[in-house]
């Protein structure tokens, strides 16, 4: 069978959801790394992709990918019980309510603070800006301190942070820029975890004796493993980037959503309002109708059937995240852009799925997701509330290019 892996390269996004439908329905056969690979997709797939019975995580990631965007020895890279233990360190900082508000009030007071900002300036690339206010943001929450002077700390970790992301899925420059950022980050982090040790503030215990969660990086420096160990500094370090690089990430859907405003800018006004429920289906549709991962990837660990299909032990299963948000038979009209599909309802768990499907607490579901709609819900509505213009641009997103956005990052100028 052909191997995919330079038509993967040269189409993108656009790769699977094109084969699926030159295939016809049900898995479509393929090979990918020279390996045989089956590509799923829709909510019972989704199911049969996060059970450990059919589909496994561990040894299915490419070492590109870990060397960029997860880093070797993260959670994501775990099966079984020393994935639940990892993943309950995220789930106890990401899906608590209190926490999640604090982090997205810092979000709101850096916005305000970059927006005066920016009225000074004769234009802004919203994406740089935005990933640079995230980073601030991010880190007071998790308890990281940046260096003097604070605002150039601040540029020089959201270079690195969005680097980490926009080098995994390429072979070329970015992908070296993204290996040297993230040996960068994992040394800094590495000595603060080692320096929040040396100390032993006890503010992990204080802060469980007073029902609240502890700061990221003392959650991650007293965190055991599921053999009652600590993690080494470097791991902590790889964790602790596995918490404030995805919220960094929440870049990129921000300014997917100063596109959707651009292109649909009737959507400005209801999006201005204070309504928190239209807000968060605004978020919901920004992350369905934009490509962010393209799908996920995991071994068969025995000989396993899907729907009578066969599928032979150590194939690539492939969850097909991105053709399943824009399925036909699941969503109506799925190239429009409408975040009334979401008022009033949530999204079943494994309906929409730009961050994966199945359960956070136990499998590997992203355990950000509260996060990144928390964020998506505070940056977005003051969007449209800022007065700015759009200058001529190229504002055209490449399905080609992973992960993609605007060619131009979205410039804006005039800001009030």
């Amino acid at each position: 069978m052909f191997d995919h892996t330079l038509p993967l390269l040269l189409q993108g996004y656009a790769w699977l959801p094109d084969l699926s439908r030159r295939r016809g329905p049900g898995p479509v056969r393929t090979r990918l790394l020279g390996k045989p690979a089956v590509a799923l997709r829709g909510p019972a797939a989704v199911g049969f992709f996060y059970d450990e019975d059919h589909v496994r995580r561990r040894a299915a990631l490419p070492e590109p990918v870990l060397s960029t965007l997860f880093g070797q020895g993260a959670v994501h890279t775990l099966d079984g019980a020393g994935h639940r233990t990892r993943k309950a360190l995220f789930v106890e900082l990401l899906k608590d309510a209190p926490g999640v508000a604090a982090l997205a009030d810092h979000v709101a007071r850096e916005w305000e603070r970059s927006r005066e900002e920016w009225s000074r300036a004769s234009e802004v690339t919203l994406f740089d800006e935005v990933s640079v206010l995230i980073t601030r943001a991010v880190r007071v929450w998790a308890g990281i301190p940046l260096a003097e002077p604070p605002d150039d700390e601040a540029r020089r970790t959201a270079r690195d942070l969005v680097a980490m992301v926009d080098g995994f899925a390429t072979a070329g420059p970015r992908q070296l820029r993204a290996r040297r950022a993230r040996r960068r980050q994992e040394r800094r982090l590495a000595r603060l975890v080692e320096d929040v040790r040396s100390a032993d503030t006890g503010e992990a215990a204080a802060a469980a004796e007073a029902g609240r969660p502890p700061s990221a990086v003392h959650a991650v420096a007293a965190h055991r493993d599921a053999d009652g160990e600590p993690l080494d500094p470097r791991t902590a370090a790889v964790e602790l980037l596995n918490i404030i690089r995805p919220t960094v990430a929440v870049t990129w859907y921000t300014v997917f959503g100063a596109h959707a405003l651009h292109r649909n800018p009737e959507l400005r006004a209801p999006l201005a309002k204070e309504d928190e429920g239209y807000a968060r289906a605004f978020a919901h549709e920004v992350r369905r109708f934009y490509p962010f991962a393209p799908f996920v990837a995991g071994l068969a660990p025995q000989d396993v059937e899907w729907h009578g299909e066969p599928i032979a032990e150590g194939s690539l299963v492939l969850l097909d995240l991105y053709g399943q948000n824009h399925d036909p038979d699941l969503w109506q009209a799925p190239y429009t852009f409408d975040p009334e599909r979401f008022t009033g309802r949530e999204p079943g768990r494994d309906e929409l799925v730009p961050q994966g499907g199945g359960e956070a607490a136990t499998g590997h579901r992203c355990p950000g997701e509260d996060v990144t709609l928390a964020v998506l819900s505070t940056l977005l509505p003051r969007l449209a509330r800022l007065e700015y213009r759009v200058p001529d641009q190229d504002l055209r997103i490449p399905l080609r290019r992973m992960p993609t956005g605007p060619r131009s990052g979205f410039v804006i100028t005039d800001v009030g």
